[in-house]
């Protein structure tokens, strides 16, 4: 369905369902217009990806290697919707079933860059939001674009990962606000000799951001504690494995039998077991562990 016939809804600062971590931020907007189904679910496990509109190959090819182990272990990836690392974001994690949240630099009504038309659609088709919080009619400007990245960093409840930027890039823009609210920033580095690589170098090299060059280098930290939790709950040796794995990347029965050389059967009676605990769940024919 195209995105215009998607109805325009608004929600309110004080309504139960505007997410918490957004309250946060300074000049936390007083509503946000949406399309699409808005589910608070959606962004308590996010992660902001940003970077140049500039995108080069390189940047392309990191978006690609750290996406498939993000969207596996259902994070939802939220961007701003421009040309460059922010459009091939939503549109790789979309392309691997994942779910996006779009925040745009005008209102919903105003395509802006207009070859993202199927995109916006495709958003909204899979579940994922486009938002903003200026009126339906107005056209993005010099400005409106900087102060929509505080509503970018502000929904990253798991951080910001900046693939490419330019010293003078609005990803450090959106890197500076997360630092402000206290959140993980993470940047890959990128060769010396390209100005796409002098913001994100420039963020390892004086410590505003943590290097990283894996999905699971964001994810595990982050979930180590779950792991512990979960740990808690079982003293079974291979439900503890099972747990390890799909921390690592959601699997069938048929592949979890495999790596760890069981039947499907046994598998299949741990899995429904762990289920009852609340410690898995599956999905599409995958299993992902419960965070």
């Amino acid at each position: 369905m195209n995105w215009r016939k998607w109805k325009i809804e608004e929600i309110k600062r004080d309504d139960s369902g505007f997410p918490k971590s957004l309250r946060k931020i300074n000049n936390c907007p007083k509503k946000l217009y949406f399309r699409g189904n808005w589910d608070k679910g959606l962004v308590e496990k996010s992660l902001a990806i940003v970077g140049s509109r500039r995108m080069t190959k390189y940047g392309r090819e990191v978006v690609a290697k750290f996406m498939p182990d993000l969207v596996a272990n259902k994070v939802t990836i939220v961007s701003g919707f421009m040309f460059g690392i922010d459009s091939e974001a939503h549109r790789q994690c979309l392309e691997l079933g994942g779910k996006t949240i779009a925040v745009l630099g005008g209102g919903l009504d105003v395509l802006f860059p207009r070859e993202n038309e199927e995109l916006y659609s495709k958003i909204l088709e899979s579940g994922g939001l486009v938002i903003s919080e200026y009126e339906n009619d107005f056209k993005p400007t010099l400005w409106s674009f900087p102060q929509r990245n505080r509503i970018v960093a502000g929904l990253a409840t798991r951080g910001v990962l900046v693939v490419e930027a330019g010293m003078k890039s609005g990803s450090l823009i959106t890197a500076k606000l997360a630092r402000q609210e206290r959140k993980d920033i993470w940047a890959v580095p990128g060769p010396i000799i390209l100005g796409n690589s002098e913001g994100t170098n420039w963020l390892i090299k004086n410590g505003w951001a943590k290097l990283t060059t894996s999905a699971g280098e964001i994810i595990g930290r982050r979930e180590l504690a779950v792991q512990e939790n979960l740990f808690e709950k079982t003293e079974d040796k291979t439900e503890r494995e099972i747990i390890k794995i799909l921390q690592r990347e959601a699997m069938t029965i048929d592949e979890l039998a495999k790596n760890l050389d069981l039947t499907i059967g046994e598998i299949s009676v741990k899995l429904s077991l762990m289920a009852m605990k609340n410690m898995v769940e599956e999905e599409a024919g995958k299993y992902y562990v419960l965070l």
